[in-house]
């Protein structure tokens, strides 16, 4: 079978790791870069320029999301109030050229945009890029599926071959010459970057695209770094024009769903049980019906989402399918792949926070006064970046349109999104509640403290200030004689008073146990005893 028009978007969300300047951001490391360019012109401020693809995405979506969106990306300063969304393009990647293992010709594609999405105050980036082709084999289109958008090898075959990759992917400039190779097969280089690291390093092509930012790993020089927050294989969205859509095979729509390797058509990639629900949990046929295949009004266009992959495929005689305009391919470029970019900037964010939670709690030492108040303030900035990722960029509707509204349920379904954030959400509450629990203990042991101090001041208060009684009558003394008397029982005072302190816990231990009506005599000695021996355990916690 013929693919008559085919694209491929690859999604690769990462996490941007902290700057050494806290009020700086990520993305004014690319400005001044040649290769990189920020895209302002998506949604032109002259009415002339504006075309109705531009019109149709924009209404499409909710007010917030809209706002969340658009706003005014195109600026490269963003405060709070402000869109989010910062877009940088690549200008110098035209082409990939790609060839499998024991092929000897390569395959070209055309890379109709190399991007990157950038999220203000969430440190979050999310690479895209697109490619497509006209008049390939459904083995071809199949496996290009498969393969490409792998950012590192998960495995060798004996011989050496990468598992699942491509032997060889070149991007190429606009005069056809080569900018960057994969590495696929230099097994070595993985190899080390895991023994020595412990981080697994990216193919060479993927960190060309990248450059100048770097791959996070020691070493690593760049003020720009990022890390994987997921599987190396790239989430992808695929749209296929064919002839009749409804000439493929069950194991076809199901291998394109999975982004699995071609084989027979009459193959399942999985057991026949595993696949018993595959329609009802990973197909939106609501506009598939292979009973009517002579109907030419009848787009016969299936959807099918899955957590790797969201497949869109069609009649390509149909005008309202392949429209780059106004039909499905417009629709699958824009309002479909902003879904995309919602639905994996969510999971990408979740995954990021759960990473920080990590990362803090591991450097927790509960001996160790420093850590514990680094600990404090790291919790503050995550919860504070968790509030703010929850009212003004997590929201469960995106539109009213209904096919938008019911892909983007099954989308954030697949992905478990809703269940990762309730995750995220109550391990956030557990170290807010840590926090408290610590604040509140605490603050009772300073009240402990001063209420021991108070109690035992007020012996001597007590005594030497009965019905106002001066002891001694200095009133008459020359100045300086009474500042040497001030200080003669200031200094003591204070001492005394900061020994207290010192030993406020084991005297409310020894008053603790003299209010006992249970404890013998020799008991309430040796807690006043205890006082001063600090061998003895004693603890008022």
């Amino acid at each position: 079978m013929l693919v008559e028009k085919f694209r491929q978007i690859l999604f690769w969300p990462l996490q941007l790791m902290p700057l050494p300047d806290r009020g700086d951001v990520h993305w004014r490391q690319l400005d001044g870069d040649p290769n990189w360019v920020l895209l302002d012109d998506d949604f032109p401020s002259d009415p002339a320029q504006y075309q109705e693809r531009h019109y149709r995405e924009f209404v499409s979506f909710l007010p917030h999301v809209q706002r969340f969106l658009y706003g005014e990306r195109s600026k490269s300063v963003r405060s709070y109030g402000e869109s989010p969304l910062l877009v940088y393009r690549r200008t110098d990647i035209k082409a990939v050229r790609m060839r499998a293992p024991g092929e000897a010709e390569f395959r070209c594609f055309k890379v109709e945009h190399a991007d990157v999405f950038f999220f203000y105050d969430a440190d979050v980036m999310i690479p895209v890029i697109e490619i497509s082709a006209e008049d390939i084999a459904l083995d071809v289109a199949m496996d290009t599926i498969n393969r490409f958008g792998r950012a590192y090898p998960a495995a060798w075959s004996e011989s050496g071959e990468p598992a699942n990759c491509f032997e060889t992917v070149e991007w190429l400039d606009a005069a056809g010459a080569p900018l960057a190779a994969a590495d696929y097969t230099n097994r070595l280089k993985f190899y080390e970057s895991v023994a020595r690291s412990q981080t697994t390093d990216i193919a060479a092509h993927w960190a060309f695209m990248l450059r100048p930012m770097m791959l996070n790993r020691s070493g690593a020089t760049c003020a720009v770094r990022y890390r994987p927050l997921e599987y190396h294989r790239m989430p992808m969205m695929t749209y296929l024009a064919v002839e009749d859509p409804a000439s493929l095979t069950r194991a076809e729509f199901t291998r394109l769903a999975l982004a699995a390797v071609p084989a027979a058509r009459d193959w399942l990639p999985l057991s026949s049980i595993y696949l018993a629900d595959f329609e009802r949990a990973h197909c939106y046929d609501r506009f598939f019906d292979p009973r009517r295949t002579d109907d030419p009004d009848w787009p016969n266009m299936r959807i099918m989402c899955t957590p790797q992959a969201f497949v869109m495929i069609g009649r390509s005689g149909d005008p309202g399918f392949i429209d780059s305009e106004r039909g499905f391919l417009g629709q699958f470029r824009h309002q479909f792949f902003m879904l995309g970019l919602i639905a994996h900037f969510h999971r990408a964010a979740i995954l990021m926070m759960s990473n920080r939670l990590v990362e803090v709690i591991s450097r927790l030492e509960s001996h160790d006064t420093r850590s514990v108040s680094r600990f404090r303030h790291d919790i503050r900035d995550i919860s504070a970046t968790f509030l703010r990722f929850t009212h003004r960029y997590y929201f469960c509707e995106v539109s009213d349109q209904a096919i938008l509204r019911d892909v983007f349920r099954i989308w954030t379904g697949q992905l478990r999104t809703e269940a990762l954030f309730k995750e995220l959400r109550e391990e956030v509450n557990d170290m807010e509640a840590f926090m408290e629990a610590d604040l509140l203990r605490r603050q009772a042991v300073t009240i402990l403290q001063l209420t021991v101090v108070t109690l035992f001041s007020l012996v001597g208060t007590i005594t030497t200030g009965f019905l106002g009684m001066n002891l001694f009558n200095h009133a008459d003394l020359p100045t300086t004689d009474r500042l040497v008397i001030f200080f003669l029982v200031f200094i003591p005072t204070s001492l005394l008073t900061l020994y207290t302190v010192r030993k406020s816990r084991r005297l409310a231990h020894f008053l603790d146990t003299l209010a006992s009506d249970k404890a013998s005599l020799r008991t309430k000695w040796g807690a006043f005893l205890a006082v001063w021996d600090s061998r003895r355990d004693v603890s008022v916690d």
